[in-house]
């Protein structure tokens, strides 16, 4: 892939606090007009790299450009390439959503017509035309988040920095937000998403870079990621807590492809496949020649909860609490 294509170059980046590396070496490359993926467990560097990234720390080693621009030798270059979307919404609830916009605007020196028609605008690309000249306090969290995102966008930067964008949202403002970033990248926008959230970069990422200890332990888009996993699950939930062992034992036999995992609380047992049809078939079978009643029994691939947790090491609370 030529340079041209990437928006994002990251080559042994180190950063160190005292004591601790928070970045040890951290590649990193992010191809134009795309959404790329950041997770991985708390203190694992996400938010260094961001921060670094955005000309807002100073990094101790390697190099990082964005734009096409070294962030410690152009880093005005880069500001004028880049927006940067925080946990936090950054809009006043005072004012309406129009004003907000316009104030964004005039902060970057468009002047009041431009930021006025700029507002306009963003406003409509967003869906707030018609609550535009409502104030912020009357909108909705997802609401909120797009006109947070609206703001990013006021000077039109080619490259959007997401942290944790949907932080706190239910799940209809997170469902609006991921629309609103799909017509940015849509348009040609570059989005480095951090997230909290497996299932949005899920949805969202083309492509996932999984970092631990400061550098990226693996890469790829989120089918990759979980083909490395082992491809095809099957999954058993008993109707009786009690057989739950014996039917760890089944499977395993059954399946013949290495360890099951078994869920107490779920009353689920769940175990790698690679003939799908053959496996289900072998299951069911020897299930019922058991004796064990299957509420119910499923095909599925791994989630990128279960990628997260093989490659970190971490528990089930660690992936839910995927960034930081």
């Amino acid at each position: 892939m030529a340079d041209l294509d990437l928006a994002i170059v990251v080559e042994g980046l180190r950063k160190r606090y005292r004591d601790k590396e928070a970045l040890s070496g951290l590649d990193l490359t992010v191809q134009r007009g795309t959404v790329h993926g950041v997770l991985g467990p708390n203190g694992a560097g996400k938010t260094t790299a961001v921060r670094i990234l955005a000309t807002l720390l100073r990094h101790d080693g390697g190099r990082a450009e964005v734009g096409g621009f070294d962030v410690l030798r152009k880093p005005d270059e880069v500001r004028r390439r880049i927006g940067l979307l925080g946990q936090h919404a950054a809009v006043d609830e005072q004012l309406s959503g129009r004003q907000n916009l316009e104030m964004f605007g005039r902060l970057h020196h468009l002047g009041s017509r431009r930021a006025g028609l700029r507002a306009d605008e963003l406003l409509e690309r967003f869906g707030l035309a018609d609550t535009g000249r409502k104030a912020v306090g009357q909108y909705s969290g997802g609401m909120r988040r797009r006109l947070d995102l609206a703001a990013g966008l006021i000077t039109d930067p080619q490259i959007l920095f997401l942290d944790e964008p949907t932080t706190g949202l239910d799940p209809r403002g997170r469902t609006e937000v991921w629309s609103a970033v799909r017509s940015l990248v849509g348009g040609g926008t570059t989005v480095l998403l951090t997230t909290q959230y497996l299932e949005e970069a899920d949805q969202l990422a083309d492509r996932i870079s999984v970092i631990d200890g400061g550098r990226v332990i693996a890469g790829g888009t989120a089918d990759e990621l979980k083909s490395g996993l082992g491809g095809d699950r099957i999954d058993v939930v008993v109707r009786h807590g009690a057989q739950l062992a014996s039917a760890a034992s089944v499977l395993g036999t059954a399946v013949r492809t290495g360890a099951v995992e078994t869920d107490e609380d779920g009353r689920r047992v769940s175990a790698a496949v690679t003939d799908r049809i053959t496996a289900l078939t072998e299951a069911v079978r020897a299930l019922a020649a058991a004796g064990i009643e299957a509420e119910d029994i499923a095909l599925r691939r791994p989630t990128l909860d279960e990628v997260f947790l093989h490659l970190t090491g971490g528990t089930p609370e660690a992936a839910k609490e995927a960034v930081v």
